[in-house]
């Protein structure tokens, strides 16, 4: 069953930082007696529209995760928001290593605002890439993940996206070709399509899960993230595994040379 319909009758935060702003109390308070009207996405963020003007945004950073389920939700450690539906069903926010944030904002404009282009979006074309990119001096990899640049990437997604487009993670973005353009902006578009199809990656550690509990399976996709030591896909090549801007870089070494004076 969807949560959108569903009214918020309790909410129950057990790690206060989770929650910016407002403070707890009133973060629950607030929430209490609204309807989900909604749920979208934009970037990182999930965004749940609500009955009462309200809109509540939840980011996930590294380990959080929203999972959907019948009961109390009690016994879940990791458990640091409870939202509790009229149907007797629980929403719960798990997050072990504290990292995520729910924000409930009256105009989410004042958060989302900042955000790049989404790369699956119609606007989101190889030309406007190539316009954003000739003005940064910057790695490629460090930039892809500013999600003021380019909303919705992140460290594996990254990883996938430069190896398909056979660009090297430290390559300097302005020194792209038209050709290396068209095949980044065809790499990011194909990745976050497969990762969407397949409901997502959950990787050994277990920490993504999707709203009812199943993992997801773009994992069996990879092909460079999480196989440093293992045979590139594409030319048998070991994958190799370095720190761009302190993220664990992984990449193939000869798909993904770095030309001479561009880095």
């Amino acid at each position: 069953m969807s949560l959108v319909g569903r009214t918020i009758v309790g909410v129950e935060v057990r790690w206060a930082r989770s929650v910016v702003p407002p403070n707890p109390t009133a973060f629950a308070r607030r929430l209490t007696g609204q309807a989900v009207t909604g749920v979208g996405r934009r970037g990182k963020w999930v965004v749940i529209a609500l009955g009462g003007g309200d809109t509540l945004l939840v980011h996930m950073r590294m380990t959080g995760q929203l999972v959907l389920e019948p009961g109390d939700c009690s016994d879940d450690r990791h458990a640091r928001v409870l939202f509790f539906l009229d149907d007797a069903r629980c929403l719960r926010f798990s997050d072990a290593r504290k990292f995520g944030r729910l924000r409930l904002v009256d105009d989410p404009a004042g958060v989302l605002g900042e955000l790049g282009p989404e790369p699956l979006a119609d606007d989101f074309t190889a030309a406007r890439l190539r316009e954003m990119l000739a003005r940064r001096r910057g790695r490629i990899k460090p930039l892809l993940l500013n999600q003021c640049f380019l909303a919705g990437l992140g460290n594996i997604y990254t990883d996938e996206v430069l190896w398909r487009a056979l660009i090297h993670p430290l390559r300097r973005a302005d020194t792209l070709t038209s050709a290396e353009v068209r095949r980044l902006h065809r790499a990011i578009r194909a990745v976050l399509r497969a990762a969407i199809a397949s409901s997502g990656t959950t990787l050994s550690d277990g920490t993504y899960q999707q709203a009812d509990g199943r993992s997801g399976e773009f994992a069996r996709q990879l092909a460079v993230y999480g196989r440093v030591g293992q045979p590139c896909p594409r030319c048998g090549t070991t994958i190799e595994r370095i720190r761009v801007s302190q993220r664990g870089t992984h990449f193939c070494p000869r798909c993904q040379s770095l030309p001479e004076g561009k880095f």
